[in-house]
């Protein structure tokens, strides 16, 4: 029987079932999760500003411009940190760097489905918002922005164990 501690997510396997899991109890702070955006949102416009940089010091002259092979090499990049790694392990580069997972609301492990209504569909819905929909986060208790309401997850910080 899996059992939760401070600051821990209980593994989910077959026989399991989540016990005592609070999201309110393990939610992550609001300012943590600004620092696993920024540091996401760095790691993906760092590589066209790097090229940039790269071609006016070093590249022809005349030759400016972000070439396709480093847009297809960002989109790949994009895929990877907003689908793979979650679907993966729970957590983005920033947020495996800052500490933080995401599960689902009642704490079992993500699916396909959820990533995507919480990285694409939420996600383009904030950004339409002009980000209001990440201030969410910032006032209710369970700590859950809209992505994580339309794709039924929360961000708490913590880590999977098996016990």
């Amino acid at each position: 029987m899996a059992t939760t501690a401070d600051n821990v997510i209980p593994a989910k396997t077959e026989a399991d079932k989540i016990v005592n899991f609070s999201p309110e109890r393990l939610k992550a702070p609001f300012f943590l999760r600004v620092a696993a955006f920024c540091i996401d949102y760095i790691i993906l416009i760092g590589l066209p500003i790097a090229w940039l940089v790269a071609t006016k010091f070093f590249g022809e002259p005349g030759s400016q411009g972000i070439s396709n092979f480093i847009w297809v090499i960002g989109a790949i990049l994009l895929i990877v940190n907003l689908l793979l790694f979650p679907l993966l392990r729970g957590q983005t580069v920033g947020k495996m760097i800052t500490g933080l997972t995401i599960v689902n609301s009642d704490g079992t492990d993500l699916r396909l489905g959820g990533i995507f209504r919480r990285n694409v569909i939420g996600y383009l819905i904030t950004v339409a918002t002009l980000g209001l929909g990440f201030l969410i986060s910032g006032i209710n208790s369970s700590g859950r922005a809209l992505h994580d309401f339309l794709g039924g997850t929360v961000v708490v910080r913590g880590r999977k164990v098996q016990l």
